[in-house]
């Protein structure tokens, strides 16, 4: 069932008129490392875990396999040791003190961590994120952290309004030619977010199907 969702996914991000390369994240919050692995089995190389704690069992389960795991969720202060040792990718940095912490603490054996900022489009209370207004004055900051490498820019907009917030990411990355990387776009809106330019979109459910609660 995965490996043929994973093919049903892949068809929809072709079908999408679009110049640049897009990633697939298969969001494996709250799966089982066989549901991974199944999914490894088909091609997935590449994975997004909103937890810290639930993540370090798959993480050291399944390393070997040249996986490139993103954290996707929120970052507490003292999660983010693990987090710098664990993880590829990190989309979720609303503040200067968590970069900062990654920087410091990410292995000296390792390559830099792949940041995105979290960027709050719509404004919303529920929500962590740069406004868009705070974005040029933190950038020079993050950028001078030695062992993070600023890419781009992540959101996770307002249903009602996807199209605009998405194209709101689009004028934004557009003014920062050096970052090239946007992260928005999940299972219901993914064809929208390409349109406007994602290069990540983070699809969870219509992988691995709904999950089952016990």
């Amino acid at each position: 069932m995965i490996a043929d969702n994973l093919k049903k996914v892949k068809s929809r991000i072709d079908s999408v008129e679009h110049d640049q390369q897009v990633q697939l994240i298969a969001v494996s919050k709250a799966r089982s490392i066989n549901e991974i692995q199944q999914a490894v089995d088909a091609g997935q190389m590449q994975f997004g875990e909103n937890h810290l704690q639930e993540s370090l069992d798959k993480i050291d389960s399944l390393e070997g396999k040249n996986l490139i795991w993103h954290f996707i969720g929120p970052i507490q202060s003292n999660k983010t040791a693990s987090i710098a040792e664990k993880f590829d990718w990190v989309h979720s940095i609303e503040r200067y003190k968590i970069a900062k912490r990654l920087s410091d603490q990410r292995p000296p054996k390792l390559s830099q961590l792949n940041v995105l900022l979290q960027v709050n489009i719509d404004r919303e209370k529920t929500k962590s994120g740069f406004f868009l207004e705070d974005i040029e004055e933190i950038i020079p900051e993050i950028k001078k952290l030695p062992n993070i490498s600023l890419r781009g820019f992540m959101c996770i907009p307002n249903p009602d309004n996807s199209a605009e917030s998405f194209t709101k990411m689009a004028e934004l990355i557009s003014k920062y030619p050096d970052l090239n990387v946007l992260s928005m776009g999940m299972s219901a809106d993914l064809e929208l977010a390409i349109e406007k330019g994602a290069t990540f979109v983070r699809v969870g459910t219509d992988i691995f199907g709904e999950r089952e609660y016990n």
